[in-house]
């Protein structure tokens, strides 16, 4: 019974696991934490807002469409004009024959380059470059428009003139139509791109701040001179004088 208590008391009193003496964990050392650096990110833009889709100048496909109907009926309706044109019958020079018809095909031909890309534009009503061309061709055929009325109405008759005046004027004010909405996509298509030139800057300042300190610095590389394997050949002679290199030994 003594033993026992004696063992007991032993037990309780060694620093072993079950004594009064804390165990250490494993692996834990009283070692300092090594310090880490703290980088600040550096000054990003702020990001760019999304270009609205509506405004000032704003339309529905189906009255882009709407109106470039009836821009394909002011072509239509100068192209019958034309028809009824006839310079062959005017009192004029050569020359002035000559100009006039010049001009009246290059008349039809912009006609033809207007409906080409009122076409387009039809199929694409959200495109900026398709509406500028529209436009632009319709800002070459006015004033052109506008000398061979004159001509019609000096030369074929008054009345014929005055329908050419009509359909001239019918031109421009679609023209001045479309232009509010072709202003409305060169303004979405410049914040679209201001938008995403600024989100650009902003990824590549977040991409070098999150890559610092993990790129290797340039190791110097050691100087070796190359090793040139072939076959040197002797240089050859000029013609008539002697031959490059060292002497050759007399034959015994």
């Amino acid at each position: 019974m003594r033993l026992c208590v004696l063992v007991i008391a032993l037990v309780l009193l060694s620093p072993g696991p079950l004594g009064g003496q804390p165990q250490e964990t494993r692996g834990t050392t009283n070692a300092p934490t090594p310090e880490t650096e703290t980088v600040s990110p550096a000054t990003t833009p702020p990001p760019a807002q999304s270009p609205q889709l509506s405004g000032e100048g704003a339309m529905e496909p189906a009255q882009v469409k709407e109106l470039l109907r009836r821009l394909s009926l002011a072509e239509y309706r100068l192209n019958d004009l034309l028809t009824e044109v006839r310079p062959e019958r005017w009192k004029l020079s050569d020359a002035a024959r000559h100009s006039f018809q010049d001009l009246f095909d290059a008349l039809r031909t912009q006609l033809t380059a207007l409906e080409s890309w009122r076409g387009q534009f039809d199929e694409r009503p959200d495109s900026a470059y398709l509406g500028y061309m529209t436009y632009a061709s319709i800002d070459v055929i006015l004033p052109r428009l506008d000398a061979v009325t004159h001509m019609i109405t000096q030369r074929e008759n008054p009345s014929l003139g005055a329908q050419f005046s009509q359909a001239g004027n019918q031109l421009f004010d679609l023209q001045q139509a479309l232009r509010p909405y072709l202003t409305f996509l060169l303004r979405n298509h410049d914040q679209y791109l201001n938008a995403a030139q600024t989100n650009l800057a902003s990824c590549q300042s977040q991409l070098s701040v999150a890559k610092r300190g993990q790129t290797e610095r340039a190791k110097p590389m050691k100087n070796i001179l190359p090793d040139f394997k072939g076959r040197r050949r002797p240089r050859t002679a000029p013609a008539g004088g002697p031959a490059s290199g060292p002497p050759s030994e007399p034959k015994k």
